[in-house]
């Protein structure tokens, strides 16, 4: 059935009434990690969709984005939290199902603007390749906040995932 994505819930309220394909979505060339280019607010129309991720075409040219162009494709989905759909890599979408993706603890962005393996690569770049990652922090690409990735196999103790009452500083209680 041509145009279902119009009835899907993310999109809800997102598409436009006189061009109800579009939508604004952050578009980025990744993450506070991996470039020092900011994401930008695009228009997108929406050409398929599959599960909770979407296909669209972008209608405006990037003001100084270098991975993307007016008429372009690309992937997106509509983050648990937070006011527009991210551009998203096949990648990513590929990588995504192992990893649990804690919320950014500062503006509760619950999505990733790089594929974990990009992250790990750029966080750990001695890293051993035989190596498996439990869990790490990254910036958030909205605001710059913490978010901790896990991998969906492993265990994390609860407790030190809170907040220490400690300062960076500070080596006793």
């Amino acid at each position: 059935m041509p145009f279902e994505w119009r009835k899907h819930p993310a999109l809800q309220g997102r598409l436009r009434p006189d061009h109800p394909d579009d939508l604004q979505v952050i578009v980025h060339d990744g993450g506070p990690r991996i470039t020092d280019r900011k994401p930008e607010l695009m228009w997108v129309t929406i050409s398929a969709y599959e599960g909770d991720h979407f296909a669209g075409k972008v209608l405006n040219q990037p003001e100084q984005l270098e991975t993307i162009r007016q008429g372009e494709e690309i992937y997106f989905l509509v983050p648990k939290s937070g006011q527009y759909p991210d551009r998203i890599s096949r990648e990513y979408l590929k990588e995504r199902p192992h990893w649990i993706i804690h919320p950014c603890q500062q503006c509760g962005f619950s999505e990733l603007f790089d594929a974990p393996s990009d992250l790990i690569k750029a966080v750990f770049p001695d890293l051993p390749d035989d190596a498996v990652m439990e869990a790490f922090t990254v910036f958030c690409g909205m605001c710059g906040g913490v978010q901790l990735i896990q991998h969906k196999d492993a265990v994390l103790d609860q407790s030190s995932m809170r907040a220490s009452p400690r300062k960076w500083w500070q080596f006793w209680k």
